[in-house]
């Protein structure tokens, strides 16, 4: 079988990458081969296409699809042709088909399309992990979550809301804030024009909050320790800004005996149970009406410069799909 699929020979902007067609094998043991209908942008694309995540070159890029399996290898008993399934988290998803480990593929649940599972399923797993397992955020818990204007940041606005958290949002302009408080954060603060710490603790009667979520890194590093209370956590998860400083212990003693974590996706979901359960999770509360997935911006996979542009940039807001 003949696959479109992006590659890149060298890491670097958004240039290197390229699309070639080339021939499919036939799926190995454990493996599926998958055609694909949506395939999900994330900003980890990014850094591994920069180099800031390195690859052994060349290198196929994507990370997330949806699709339908058209053939199965050898030792795959729980999935069939004709299945709609979605996976998140291997390698060449820019692709038009593709052979994937069986293992790493959930079913697509009636009711949920292919789009909306290719666009939330990394993100959602994402939220799941953060909201219940790197710190279980409760009922009446303030949460301060950066980036509340992207994908994952809108997920997280309402499944917060849904545990019954007090969401505060942090993105940028006036018109994002708008569209964030109806995305289930309670307050919405404009990083462009706001002292993110000084509006938290008057938002927080001087106390601060006892989570913070930061996917920006270096520019909201200072920002986020500011608005955390006595024993709070920094949950560093991305760093589209460049990576968070060196975290000092006389610093985290300083400021309130504070605690700071970096965690992966990759260890989460690391276990099928895991990933199952997360996935499961998601959804479940999609179905439930608790998640909206927001798909603001489509583009064809020859396309996949431009979109690459559009995610460094800033411009995009919710999810981005790519069509194959």
């Amino acid at each position: 079988m003949q696959a479109k699929r992006v590659v890149m020979k060298a890491q670097g902007g958004p240039d290197v990458m390229e699309l070639e067609t080339a021939t499919l094998p036939a799926p190995a043991a454990g493996e599926v081969q998958i055609q694909q209908t949506a395939i999900g942008l994330n900003y980890m694309d990014v850094y591994q296409r920069s180099g800031a995540y390195p690859l052994p070159l060349p290198s196929p890029l994507g990370l997330e699809a949806a699709g339908e399996i058209i053939a199965l290898g050898e030792d795959v008993s729980d999935l069939a042709i004709g299945d709609r399934v979605v996976y998140g988290g291997v390698l060449g998803s820019y692709a038009s088909h593709r052979n994937a480990p069986a293992a790493r593929c959930i079913k697509i649940p009636d009711g949920v399309t292919d789009e909306q599972a290719a666009a939330v399923l990394m993100k959602g797993l994402t939220v799941e992990y953060l909201l219940n397992r790197t710190y279980q955020v409760k009922a009446g818990q303030d949460v301060l979550f950066w980036a509340a204007s992207g994908g994952v940041g809108q997920l997280a606005g309402q499944w917060g809301k849904h545990i019954g958290a007090r969401m505060i949002g942090v993105t940028a302009g006036a018109e994002n804030c708008a569209a964030i408080k109806k995305l289930g954060y309670a307050d919405a603060l404009d990083r462009k024009s706001e002292d993110i710490g000084a509006r938290v603790r008057e938002l927080t009667d001087g106390m601060g909050v006892p989570v913070v979520y930061d996917s920006v890194g270096a520019a909201s590093f200072d920002a986020s320790i500011d608005s955390l209370a006595t024993y709070g956590l920094l949950v560093s998860f991305g760093a589209t800004t460049g990576p968070a400083p060196d975290v000092s212990p006389h610093l985290l003693q300083v400021k309130g005996s504070l605690y700071f974590t970096r965690p992966t996706l990759a260890n989460y979901v690391a276990s099928r149970e895991d990933l199952v359960h997360s996935a499961g999770e998601t959804f479940r509360l999609m179905k439930e009406g608790v998640l909206s997935v927001n798909v603001n911006q489509r583009f064809e996979l020859g396309d996949i410069v431009a979109a690459h542009e559009a995610l460094e940039s800033g411009e995009t807001t919710g999810s981005t799909i790519l069509t194959p």
